[in-house]
């Protein structure tokens, strides 16, 4: 894809944000479920790494180096005329500039970035580390002249036993995250917790992006409490499987 049409995907990105509160991007993970949402009407879309990987018969958390995943997505992007972030995890191991680079080439205008580094065991990057790379993804973006969107995901909810006990260190590294150059966050795991989507989206200045699941939550709610983004994460892919078994069930062997 060329510069001028990256950049201003970029942009259509950007705008997008701004204009729906929240906006709903549809998790993705090949041409066909590009094109079908594109078709169904959303004006921009994400990669999800699990689908993809999913879709690929690889693993998630980094299951595929960072060159797989950049030729996977590639002919996804190319395919529909919308913006199309991508689900980078915690960055393969790679400089926030060679993210930036790879990704922008292949296309993609935002990102989704993790604090949970698979490819170290699992470890849990700290407040000020994770920032510093989202700093370092703002500024390789800059520098490329595209206005990449980043959105900064933390898994602290995610691996707590008790969610609510981690507020305050998930707030101050959202907080971190948006003063290094977050467009938008992530704190994963507390779809279905109104107080802590509450407490989140009122502790931060950017959007905050929740996962949901297409079928099982409601749209309405989500704006209620504040949220600015949502994603489906694995999710339409599983609701999918879900109709599929349910429709090939008639017709299986006895």
């Amino acid at each position: 894809m060329d510069f001028r049409t990256t950049v201003a995907r970029a942009q259509r990105l950007q705008q997008l944000h701004a204009e729906y509160k929240p906006i709903v991007l549809p998790t993705v993970w090949d041409v066909w479920s590009a094109r079908t949402a594109a078709d169904a009407g959303f004006p921009a879309l994400t990669i999800g790494s699990h689908p993809l990987a999913d879709s690929r018969g690889a693993s998630d958390h980094e299951g595929q180096t960072f060159e797989e995943v950049l030729a996977a997505v590639r002919p996804i992007i190319a395919a529909v005329d919308v913006p199309v972030s991508v689900d980078l995890e915690a960055g393969y191991g790679q400089e926030p500039a060679r993210l930036i680079a790879g990704l922008t080439e292949a296309g993609g205008v935002g990102l989704n970035i993790e604090d949970t580094v698979h490819s170290e065991g699992g470890r849990v990057r700290g407040t000020k580390e994770h920032a510093a790379y989202v700093a370092g993804l703002r500024a390789a973006a800059d520098d490329a002249g595209i206005p990449v969107w980043v959105n900064g995901r933390t898994d602290l909810f995610l691996h707590a036993e008790d969610p609510s006990a981690v507020l305050d260190e998930a707030v101050e590294r959202l907080r971190a995250m948006e003063q290094a150059g977050a467009d938008s966050v992530y704190p994963v795991g507390i779809q279905d917790d109104d107080d802590l989507l509450t407490a989140v989206t009122g502790a931060v200045t950017v959007p905050v992006n929740s996962t949901a699941h297409p079928v099982k939550h409601d749209l309405d709610r989500f704006r209620r409490l504040g949220v600015g983004r949502i994603t489906y994460g694995p999710l339409l892919q599983l609701a999918m499987t879900d109709a599929m078994k349910g429709i090939l069930a008639p017709w299986a062997p006895r």
